[in-house]
């Protein structure tokens, strides 16, 4: 067959994996289904991709990430069931006050991310609290969910040094970078963010008290129980790196620790993350990895993993040690934890997948001649490209790990050509792949309007203001800049 029923075949499968996907099919079936499609219509051997293209990558992906996704998962847990995150947002709450309740909860949320805890527990937590400032300061309910997602879904994933994010963790290995990788770049991208963020939401804060709009009728926050039906659990299982149906596992502490026990882990995760990447691992001995039986590997290719594990591990048992007689029911807790973190990295595993054997394809050559034809250099192609896949599967993570495993290597050997420090094709590809994952059929969005209350109609255009028209800001703040003065 020839190249062009071999780009149908890629279509048709990209296609059927989109729709399906969005209607709450498993990506688990769908994706190898839709690599089969592709691969048959290309004339390809259908088993032995499914069983060594496919397998194989999803493989490598689960082997290289499982230790950060059942770390985060785990820790973000913890912290819920400690009511470490409970305490952040009260402390937010009783600071910042009414009169500045939309700011309380930007930080709220930016403060629990940062500092290593899971999305989806993050949204669990602070919508209840954002909720009560909300209604006490008059605050239209519709601004509750852009207000989380400044806090949550974009610079703190995407930007900030060291992360741990999985977004951030994912180019690592390909680019033998740290998480603090392009720093200065990063710390402009989140300023250009929260900025552009806080200002559109005072505004709209400022219009609705001119219009009288108030915060409406009070419907409530719905429970975590409510919000765990298979769709929703499907879409939002492959959008974020916790399971939102372990939410309502566990023991909930209701005392909670006060703010500087409820705060040490968060640090810790971020100092522990820095001392790793630049103190302890570069000044060991780990010539060991060259040789055959560890994969002959190079120390860059997993330092950056390795740090941010030690650092989730090390605030995980700071937080157990902290808040031990917080947690009555350790046992049901962590399990609940390390459950939350299987059908995540599964999915992605599975997105992972399908884009091995896409990339595999003879046809693929076209897409790839495309993305690189991009004009303005490899940083704005790389975005280009990332940010389509991102947008397509709905997912950061799946997104950004299917364009570095079918590009990575090639825009290694542009950099390479060119001088260009790869920490600055990590920070494009990872804000790149935290833009246009916010598109409605996402499912961190999904699942943030339900924990709110709200319609897409109602709070959709300000999430795309706050999420996707700041993020974008700021990546081409980022491209300008580092085109221009380089990595920094």
């Amino acid at each position: 067959m020839g190249l062009a029923a071999g780009l149908l075949g890629i279509l048709l499968g990209l296609g059927l994996l989109i729709a399906l996907a969005y209607r709450g099919w498993s990506v688990l079936l769908l994706a190898p289904v839709a690599a089969l499609i592709a691969a048959l219509l290309s004339g390809e051997p259908l088993l032995a991709h499914w069983t060594q293209t496919f397998m194989g990558s999803a493989a490598t992906f689960i082997g290289q990430f499982f230790p950060l996704f059942l770390l985060g998962a785990l820790f973000g847990k913890l912290m819920e069931d400690s009511g470490a995150v409970a305490s952040i947002a009260d402390f937010m709450t009783k600071t910042l006050g009414t009169k500045r309740a939309i700011l309380a909860v930007v930080l709220a949320g930016a403060i629990v991310t940062y500092g290593g805890v899971s999305l989806f527990v993050a949204l669990f937590v602070i919508a209840p609290m954002a909720g009560a400032l909300f209604r006490a300061a008059d605050i239209p309910r519709r601004l509750m969910a852009p207000a989380i997602a400044l806090g949550t879904f974009t610079f703190t994933m995407m930007a900030l040094p060291g992360t741990p994010a999985i977004q951030n963790a994912i180019p690592m290995p390909f680019f033998g970078t740290t998480p603090f990788a392009a720093p200065g770049l990063g710390i402009i991208a989140s300023a250009i963010m929260l900025g552009f963020g806080l200002w559109w939401l005072a505004r709209q804060e400022t219009l609705a008290r001119r219009g009288g709009e108030g915060f409406g009728a009070d419907h409530g926050v719905p429970d975590a129980g409510a919000l765990t039906e298979t769709t929703l659990r499907e879409r939002a299982s492959t959008a974020r790196e916790f399971d939102p149906a372990e939410i309502a596992h566990g023991h909930q502490s209701e005392a909670h620790p006060p703010i500087a026990i409820a705060v040490l882990p968060l640090g810790l995760v971020i100092i522990v993350n820095l001392v790793m990447s630049f103190l302890v691992l570069p000044r060991l001995d780990f010539a060991f990895l060259a040789e055959p039986r560890w994969g002959a590997l190079s120390l860059a290719s997993v330092s950056g993993v390795w740090s941010v594990a030690v650092a989730l591990a090390v605030a995980i048992v700071a937080t157990v040690a902290l808040n031990w007689r917080r947690l009555p029911k350790l046992r049901e807790t962590m399990d609940a934890g390390a459950n939350a973190s299987v059908l995540p990295i599964m999915g992605v595993a599975s997105l992972v997948g399908f884009g091995a054997v896409v990339a595999a394809l003879p046809a693929f050559a076209l897409v790839r001649d495309w993305v690189l034809s991009i004009g303005g250099g490899p940083l704005v192609s790389l975005a280009v490209a990332t940010n389509i896949l991102a947008a397509l599967t709905g997912s950061a993570s799946g997104g950004l790990t299917i364009a570095l495993d079918a590009l990575g290597g090639t825009y290694m050997k542009l950099a390479a050509e060119i001088g260009m420090d790869p920490a600055l094709l990590h920070r494009v590809a990872v804000m790149s792949a935290g833009t246009l994952d916010s598109l409605p059929h996402s499912g961190a969005v999904v699942t943030l309007l339900a924990v709110c209350g709200a319609t897409p109609r109602q709070s959709y255009r300000d999430i795309v203001m706050v999420a996707i028209v700041g993020a974008i800001l700021a990546l081409v703040a980022v491209i300008v800049l580092g085109s221009l003065f380089g990595s920094f």
